[in-house]
């Protein structure tokens, strides 16, 4: 890739991890919403000015953008806009009471529109995305159902733009992921695994995946050890 690459940061350990993978990235934060990237100096934006934080990714020479962490939907103070971008507000709110796709979709058309090309962090840490397969551990038969039980709920989610996950144990769906979030999810089935029909049979799976028809480049799904340490706590 030609040109800089500009890393909108959100908050979680990817973040870091790319820029690791990749010193010479730009980072850039949204104001309120720190991200962990030990030693960087980062460009904070709001969105009230977003037409004015694009013109200068530009003028920096920045030609590729990367969005990698997690980030909750800030909120708006009308004083703050300034005439061009309170020019595309209709724009982003349609988009985000659509949901979390539309709003995504309408961020990359946005960004394009500055001919800034989006790309997936798996174009910068190509490592960090693991290969087809069971990663560890050997999945039961009821594993096995309940894993397919909870990528047809999910897909069902997905086609409603309502979020990436469920929680399936003994073929019931105890949690599904919604705006709160993965973390959110999983300690409601923490809270609530009591609801097992059988307590001595299967403790149950999470399952993450991408949304029908999903922009991978801008939302891949991702799990951490901290969401793997969830959902283990979840199966007590």
């Amino acid at each position: 890739m030609s040109g800089t690459t500009a890393l909108i940061a959100g908050q979680g350990a990817l973040p870091a991890l790319l820029a690791a993978a990749a010193p010479d990235l730009l980072i850039c934060e949204l104001d309120g919403f720190p991200a962990a990237v030990p030693g960087a100096e980062p460009l904070r934006f709001r969105i009230e000015r977003l037409v004015p934080f694009l013109d200068g990714l530009v003028e920096r020479g920045v030609t590729h953008v990367c969005f990698a962490g997690a980030m909750r939907r800030p909120r708006l103070e009308a004083e703050m806009f300034d005439a061009r971008t309170a020019q595309i507000v209709p724009r982003l709110i349609g988009a985000m009471q659509a949901g979390d796709d539309a709003t995504l979709r309408a961020v990359i058309e946005l960004f394009e529109e500055w001919d800034l090309e989006v790309i997936g962090a798996d174009q910068i840490a190509p490592d960090l995305v693991p290969g087809p397969g069971i990663l560890t551990g050997a999945p039961s038969d009821a594993d096995a159902a309940d894993a397919a039980r909870a990528a047809q709920i999910v897909a069902a989610l997905g086609a409603a733009d309502v979020g990436q996950g469920a929680v399936v144990a003994q073929g019931l769906c105890l949690a599904v992921e919604a705006l709160p979030g993965t973390d959110a999810m999983l300690d409601f089935a923490a809270l609530h695994g009591g609801l097992r029909p059988n307590p001595a049979g299967a403790k149950g799976v999470f399952y993450k995946a991408p949304k029908p028809g999903q922009d991978r480049r801008i939302d891949l799904p991702a799990l951490g050890p901290q969401t793997v340490a969830r959902a283990a706590r979840a199966t007590v």
